[in-house]
């Protein structure tokens, strides 16, 4: 009898399935080689097409899941919407004797809501010339502006397991610092933005950083720290805006700063005559560098491997208690650009301590309905900018009430942290139950 063989190094396999990065995040050490499977006889059955494969991440994965959710809220809303109409509940009365006065009625406030929605939020069909009816999407674009900021934020803490629920105080230092550069500076133009912008970011990324570290050196949690932190900002920025000298405008007993500098405020993307400004621009270009950060950098990978697991992480050699800090830092950057955007370039003749406006906690909602990703993150916060932009025009135009966009907005986290409420309803396959990889033990030596 021979001496047993020693494993073997060899380069995995052609026909080997690819390990998962998730699964060996959240099991180090439990997926392993597979035991051989005889050869068929007969030919090998094709794989499943690209469009198959395709179509079954979708029904099953997590984007169909953000989709129906705000088809279920709109719903729900257009039930609330009928409900308080005054026509619907006066045919009511009779609907046993002629129904169809009351499922007229029904339609009529429904559909007349949801169409002064969508004129208040894409584009208003009774305006005489294009460019009239096209400013309620450049409405939607200015409200997305600082929700896309404000989301990605929170989405890239999410990614690194962090729940990051300080924006409001992120933005209010970043547009406290925002504003005193753009105020109260004479700069060129161009180089002042620059510096205030920047500052702002500076601003949003250190208050932030004050929660990372804390979790990094003492353990403290996030949550707790950043629902401080916003206490903290507020009676601060509070203080600041009633003191003559620092924030508050010379000769003004009114907590606001003064007017922001002309050569420090965003210039507008279409003309005076919209309201959208160079923000938009700046949210877009932060999407971008979340995504490649996310997908296409090691610190992204580091980032992602601490979200799923922090002890495999630690094992894998990663400075667990490094990532908490840089992450927080990005992320309170990104909220600090929604503050800037605000203050630089929709407010620009002075602000309040309101002037983060429930940003901060929408952006959560944003990273929510987005799953954290950068570019689903960006389509949340337009059609959370098209709420709110479409809501003020449907409750001029039919009267209904605005909150019931509230409650919309509200059903859309509700739906989105019950997915199997959801596959219930529409009855979606479960992902969970999939096949995963088989956890097996290394191959027994055979001794010849």
């Amino acid at each position: 009898m021979s001496d047993p063989q020693e494993p073997r190094g060899d380069a995995p396999r052609a026909d080997e399935p690819d390990l998962d990065i998730d699964v060996v995040l959240e099991e180090p050490g439990a997926v392993a080689e597979e035991p051989e499977a005889p050869a068929p006889e007969a030919a090998e059955v094709a794989p499943p097409s690209r469009w198959h494969t395709t179509l079954r991440d979708i029904a099953t994965g997590n984007a169909i899941i953000s989709v129906l959710a705000v088809l279920l809220a709109l719903l729900v809303g257009a039930i609330m919407i009928a409900f308080t109409d005054e026509r619907v509940q006066q045919t009511s009365v009779y609907f046993f004797a002629r129904p169809t006065d009351t499922l007229v009625a029904v339609w009529d406030s429904v559909s007349g809501a949801y169409s002064a929605l969508f004129q208040g939020a894409i584009y208003n069909f009774r305006r005489d010339t294009f460019i009239d009816g096209i400013r309620p999407l450049t409405e939607t674009l200015t409200f997305a502006t600082p929700l896309i900021a404000g989301g990605l934020g929170v989405a890239l803490a999410f990614r690194v397991g962090m729940f990051n629920i300080g924006g409001r105080g992120q933005m209010l230092i970043a547009a406290s610092v925002a504003g005193w550069l753009a105020f109260g500076f004479d700069l060129p133009w161009g180089l002042h933005m620059l510096v205030a912008l920047v500052g702002g970011l500076i601003g949003g990324a250190l208050w932030a950083g004050i929660a990372g570290l804390l979790k990094a050196r003492t353990g403290a949690h996030e949550v707790i720290v950043t629902i401080m932190l916003n206490y903290v900002a507020f009676y601060l920025v509070s203080w600041l805006l009633r003191t003559p000298g620092l924030l508050q405008a010379p000769g003004s007993s009114n907590p606001k700063t003064p007017a922001m500098k002309e050569t420090a405020i965003f210039p507008a993307l279409l003309g005076d005559q919209y309201n959208l400004h160079f923000g938009f621009i700046l949210a877009v270009v932060a999407t971008v560098i979340v995504w490649w950060i996310l997908s296409r950098s090691s610190l992204g990978f580091k980032f992602r491997a601490v979200g799923i697991n922090p002890n495999a992480a630690r094992v894998a050699g990663i400075n667990v208690k490094g990532m908490y800090v840089y992450a927080m830092l990005i992320s309170g950057a990104l909220l600090g650009l929604a503050g800037v955007s605000q203050v630089l370039g929709t407010v620009t003749s002075g602000f309040t301590a309101g002037i983060d406006a429930g940003i901060g906690f929408d952006a959560i909602t944003v990273a929510l309905l987005g799953r954290s990703t950068p570019w689903g993150t960006f389509a949340a916060g337009i059609l959370f900018g098209a709420f709110k932009a479409g809501g003020f025009a449907m409750q001029a135009a039919e009267g209904v009430p605005i909150e019931i966009v509230l409650v919309v907005q509200s059903l859309i986290v509700l739906f989105i942290a019950a997915p199997p409420l959801v596959r219930t309803i529409f009855r979606l396959p479960d992902p969970d139950r999939r096949k995963r990889p088989t956890r097996v033990t290394p191959k027994e030596v055979v001794a010849k």
